[in-house]
């Protein structure tokens, strides 16, 4: 699984402006979908982001019960969900479960929230990783769902 991990992230995210440029364009489709409010998952899904939805997410708040509750998980993210991380007291923390952490920060600061880090593999490779997560509203005022983006390239 590493061995194809290695692949979407060399494939997709080549330098380190690469995966500026992916949580940019979230947010200039978030932007242009909120209007001055909440964007709802309606809305989102309307935007063009073309491949970026391999790596997107979204999460129903309300049916996020102690785990995030994913209505959308892009094909490449979905793969993260079996790449775990060096930890020193727990090592079932994966690639998708860092992106997806990020949730609460959004709707707590009801905003878009970014996120740059330096991650350890399971294998002890480093990994930069950065992701942004945004909040969704059904009725433009009351945060039903987040929306994010994650990526990454190597040390």
């Amino acid at each position: 699984m590493l061995n194809e991990v290695s692949g979407l992230f060399e494939d997709i995210v080549v330098s380190p402006s690469a995966d500026r440029r992916l949580t940019q364009r979230l947010l200039n489709g978030w932007a242009r979908a909120s209007r001055g409010r909440f964007p709802s998952w309606e809305e989102m899904r309307s935007v063009d982001l073309g491949t970026d939805w391999n790596w997107s997410f979204v999460v129903d708040l309300e049916r996020s019960a102690g785990f995030p509750y994913f209505i959308y998980l892009g094909q490449n993210l979905a793969k993260l969900s079996d790449v775990y991380l060096a930890g020193t007291n727990d090592w079932t923390v994966s690639l998708l479960d860092m992106a997806a952490g990020e949730i609460h920060a959004a709707v707590a600061e009801e905003a878009p929230h970014f996120r740059d880090d330096e991650l350890t593999l399971c294998d002890g490779r480093k990994l930069l990783f950065r992701s942004v997560t945004a909040p969704l509203a059904d009725d433009g005022a009351t945060i039903t769902h987040v929306f994010g983006v994650a990526c990454g390239r190597f040390a």
